[in-house]
């Protein structure tokens, strides 16, 4: 018999664990999750208070065997999985395979898998967190009468297999809101007028930038605007006004929380959420360290807390000031917001003496990259602020005033090592402006008038769709990536380029449920919810009170609208092609990957066919219909129905008559929608 078996999610963090509590003490995997709520049905008895109807998770029996064996074996059993919700509903589900009492302290938690944390937890168990299993009790249960509800109306009005989620269905509504601003966007034009200005001793020039008149700020809608001031100020003296100097500090970002990971790791490295996730869990986890064996390199993964303990405040200390010196360091503190989880740590590195280049070696070419990212960022948070010197000058042509600013760095501080958002840039320390002084006057080199229309808003990236999740209280740090993970693989956005775009049946099912369930479908709700998580998580809420107040009116607006849309068939809409076999009108349909034609008369006619938009504009070449064609990249492109028989017009752009479009234009375009040719291999 053992003196203790301690049992953990993952074999890797299982490896890393296990050296740290001697040869008495076996450490394995539960592999994740063993029960669950049943896949076939809802799994969640509403007749009786809503009582969840957990099964074990099939292929998991023999582990399930393995585990009691091992539990008979021990004196003692400790549940060491992740320490957030869903780690504690592992916990608790392992808790009740092994018989288990509620009342042993059998649970141990830490933030940092080093031998510290590890032995100091396993001196203090607890009994298992009712509270925060009632948590996600109550997230498991909403999701699960949310989607089995509301996924049948999909399924009847648009087609089978289509599924509705609490949050990702709002992640997709901010989606296709944002596509709508765009679309609906009408561009408004402006002007600015700059003017290249030069010191009359030593020539350094500048840029000015017109701002207004009498010393008050002119916006410039109109060509004429612009001519008029230009004529004005033709022979106008440029004279400096007015000259500010100073100073000012550039303060370094907090430690990561996981939205602020993700958002780096999306901008820096180009990694997708899904991607940074899987390559933080096996930093936290465990990696094999030349000399080191299998350590944790980071704190958990699954925060959004900016928290930092003295310990790792301290090493940092003796880090930053051995290596840049004591003027580079500065004791900072942040604030987590007001509506954070608490319980864990920002995202740090664990080991402040292995710096990224020391293990680069034992680590792939993902995990140095992350690991670089979280450790320059946490030593970064822990250092001084930059200091800039600015200088801003107003200069007078006449009465219309130019105004000019610029900085240069006196102090790099933390932007040593580390700047948010960017990697530093030279020209971030090159100041734009002279020394000037006041009444001086200046050179006019030239005046530069500029038309511009205002641009539609940004559609979402992964990493600004988490920011905007994130204000808006919209899930929590574990749900980021699976919510927009899920959402891509169903096929209701699409990625291109990086930005997110609905695709038609997105658009069609986020329609069909904004209008038909505003109450749950919307961000407000959603953020709610999630507060009340938190009361529950804090044993300040009953988590079946929770779902019974929710469910009642729900289950009534689901009866209303399966009514309502009972005798609703869905409207096809008829296009202007004929069935080349039977000879009908084909009509438009929405598949997996979107539109498409086909023969209203199946079973009879199976016969289908790609769906091809047609714009209102002729070809400018030959006057045929042009259409909306996407490349492999899911890029627009128009091109004339008589291409390439009789006509060989094809564009970026809409076309517009007497167009003319450049061959480099056309080679580009061909480039992006013809097949690469794959290189045959020959065999041996």
């Amino acid at each position: 018999m053992i003196d203790r078996l301690v049992i953990v999610e993952s074999p890797a963090k299982a490896n890393t664990i296990k050296k740290f509590l001697g040869a008495k003490t076996r450490v394995i995997a539960s592999m994740g999750h063993i029960r669950d709520l049943p896949k076939s049905k809802l799994g969640i008895d509403i007749e009786n208070n809503f009582e969840p109807q957990y099964i074990n998770i099939r292929g998991k029996g023999n582990l399930i065997k393995d585990l009691k064996r091992e539990a008979k074996n021990a004196k003692k059993v400790f549940l060491a999985t992740d320490p957030d919700r869903e780690g504690e509903a592992i916990a608790w589900h392992l808790a009740y395979i092994l018989n288990i009492p509620e009342s042993q302290k059998c649970r141990v938690t830490f933030n940092e898998i080093t031998k510290s944390a590890v032995q100091e937890a396993i001196k203090h168990p607890r009994t298992v967190d009712k509270d925060l299993i009632d948590a996600q009790q109550a997230r498991r249960a909403l999701d699960r009468i949310v989607g089995y509800k509301i996924s049948p109306v999909l399924w009847k009005k648009v087609r089978r297999g289509l599924s509705a989620g609490r949050v990702q269905s709002v992640a997709v509504k901010l989606i296709v809101d944002r596509e709508n601003e765009i679309e609906k966007f009408v561009p408004e034009e402006y002007w600015n007028i700059n003017a290249e200005l030069l010191k009359k001793k030593n020539k350094d020039h500048f840029v000015a930038k017109f701002v207004g008149k009498d010393g008050k700020k002119q916006e410039l809608h109109s060509k004429a605007e612009v001519d008029k001031i230009l004529l004005d100020i033709e022979n106008a003296k440029y004279i400096v006004d007015e000259v500010k100097e100073g100073q000012k500090k550039r303060n370094p970002a907090p430690p990561f929380t996981t939205s602020t990971m993700q958002q780096e790791a999306s901008r820096k490295l180009s990694f997708t959420l899904k991607k940074t996730m899987s390559v933080a869990q096996t930093l936290y986890e465990g990696i094999s360290i030349s000399g080191r064996g299998s350590i944790g390199l980071i704190t958990y993964m699954r925060t959004d807390s900016t928290r930092v303990s003295e310990v790792a405040r301290h090493a940092a200390k003796e880090y930053i000031t051995n290596k840049y010196g004591e003027n580079y360091y500065e004791n900072r503190y942040y604030k987590t917001k007001d509506d954070a989880q608490d319980a864990h740590e920002a995202i740090r590195p664990t080991y402040i003496e292995l710096s990224p280049d020391d293990i680069k070696e034992s680590l792939t070419k993902d995990q140095y990259k992350l690991y670089k990212l979280i450790y320059n960022r946490f030593i970064a948070s822990q250092m001084s602020a930059a200091i800039y010197d600015t200088i801003s000058a107003n200069i007078k042509a006449n009465n219309y005033i130019f105004k000019a600013s610029g900085q240069s760095i006196k102090f790099k501080g933390f932007m040593t090592l580390y700047v948010e958002g960017q990697d530093n840039k030279e020209d971030e320390d090159i100041s734009n402006i002279p020394k000037l002084e006041k009444n001086e006057e200046l050179e006019k080199k030239k005046i530069e008038p500029k038309q511009s229309f205002t641009e539609p808003p940004s559609r979402f990236t992964e990493a600004s769709l988490v920011k905007a999740l994130e204000e808006k209280g919209i899930g929590r740090p574990s749900t980021y990536s699976p919510t927009i993970t899920t959402i891509l693989e169903r096929r209701y956005i699409e990625k291109y380029q990086k930005q997110l775009v609905p695709t038609d049946l997105g658009k069609i099912v986020n329609n069909l449920l904004t209008e038909n369930f505003p109450n749950v479908i919307n961000v407000e709700f959603t953020a709610t919810m999630e507060n009340e998580f938190d009361y529950i998580a804090d044993g300040k809420q009953s988590w079946k009170k929770v779902i019974a107040d929710f469910y009642e009116p729900f289950q009534e607006t689901v009866e209303k609208v399966e009514k309502e849309l009972e005798h609703v068939e869905l409207v096809e809409e008829v296009s202007d092609v004929p069935c080349e076999k039977c000879g009908r009108m084909m009509v438009i349909k929405y598949g997996r990957f979107g539109k498409f034609l086909a023969c209203p008369g199946y079973p009879e006619c199976k016969n289908t066919k790609q769906y091809v938009k047609v714009i209102d504009e002729s070809c400018p070449k030959c006057g045929g219909k042009v259409q909306i064609r996407k490349t492999k990249r899911r890029r627009n492109y128009y091109i004339c129905e008589n291409n390439p028989s009789s006509c060989d017009y094809i564009s970026w752009n809409k076309p517009k008559k007497g167009e003319k479009y450049t061959e480099g234009e056309k080679e580009e375009i061909e480039k992006e929608i013809k097949p690469k040719k794959t290189r045959k291999t020959k065999k041996k």
